[in-house]
């Protein structure tokens, strides 16, 4: 499905709160080491700082992310593509290449009701132990949450 059409019916309401995914080109592993994971997660604090997010919980795993926050300012959009584009011109300049880092697109979902929030930052967090990279919440290190 072209991203135009996942675009359709998509809304950016200020205080909701929404969980986005996204995924490296082609699934590529891209955030195995410390330093690269580094390069989203530093993502996720400026645009926390610049007052557009409060973040909730996230994820970086080795070929996506999930990144749970109630929307402060701007739209999603914005939001995605601020994060995807810095990152990405991170974790190039860190690795001295060019080269596409992120899918296009991303998927989102509205957490409509208060007491489905902890369980969704449980789902986010419970990521890399599905994947098998961790055997318990909080031993991941590119997991965070503000209930853990």
């Amino acid at each position: 499905m072209s991203s135009h059409r996942l675009r359709l019916g998509r809304r950016s309401i200020v205080g909701q709160v929404y969980v986005m995914t996204t995924t490296t080109h082609q699934r590529r592993r891209l955030f195995e080491s410390e330093i690269a994971a580094a390069c989203v997660i530093d993502q996720f604090h400026y645009i926390e700082r610049r007052g557009l997010v409060r973040s909730l919980a996230w994820v970086v795993m080795p070929d996506h992310v999930h990144w749970m926050f109630e929307l402060r300012a701007a739209h999603l959009p914005d939001i995605a593509r601020r994060m995807k584009s810095s990152s990405a011109l991170a974790l190039n300049r860190l690795a001295g290449r060019r080269s596409t880092v992120w899918q296009p697109g991303y998927f989102d979902h509205a957490v409509r009701a208060k007491e489905s929030l902890a369980r969704q930052a449980l789902y986010i967090l419970g990521n890399p132990l599905r994947a098998g990279i961790a055997q318990q919440i909080g031993e991941y290190p590119h997991a965070w949450s503000i209930w853990a």
